[in-house]
């Protein structure tokens, strides 16, 4: 049984990421009599796999579920790692062309910062992207096609 400093440190995680990962239902530890957290030391896998996770832009909810896909709340091994990723693959593949989308709308106008520019898909006269729903709605759509020509 590990510590939650030496957790931690072998995770190379802050400790207040292990007490937040515990109330997030990703770990669990168990209580000494004082009261004290310590950890076995197959968190340290299922530590990774969060991180890992977290890196490739996933959420706390998405890792969750995956986590919940595994028997009994055992700790992943290779196998599941090479199964949930490869689920993941359509999702991280949306946020690719996303970003790639964004970069690319953006890069004329981030040179002068004015957005003012006839082409800008930040420009919205008249709320007209209001309609289509919350957030940048023509920066983010996943179908470029439907940004309307700017007047």
């Amino acid at each position: 049984m590990l510590t939650i400093g030496e957790t931690a440190e072998r995770a190379n995680v802050a400790t207040s990421a292990l007490r937040f990962y515990e109330r997030e239902g990703l770990i669990s530890s168990v209580r000494t009599p004082g009261g004290q957290r310590r950890y076995h030391r197959e968190v340290l896998r299922r530590v990774a796999f969060v991180r890992a996770a977290q890196r490739v832009g996933l959420s706390l909810e998405e890792i969750r579920a995956a986590l919940a896909t595994l028997p009994e709340g055992r700790t992943p091994t290779g196998a599941d790692w090479k199964r949930l990723s490869r689920s993941w693959r359509p999702l991280l593949n949306r946020r690719i062309a996303e970003l790639e989308r964004v970069r690319d709308g953006l890069g004329s106008c981030i040179g002068c910062g004015c957005l003012s520019l006839r082409v800008c898909h930040l420009l919205n006269p008249d709320d007209r992207a209001g309609a289509e729903g919350p957030g940048p709605r023509w920066l983010l759509d996943e179908d470029p096609a439907v940004v309307p020509d700017m007047p």
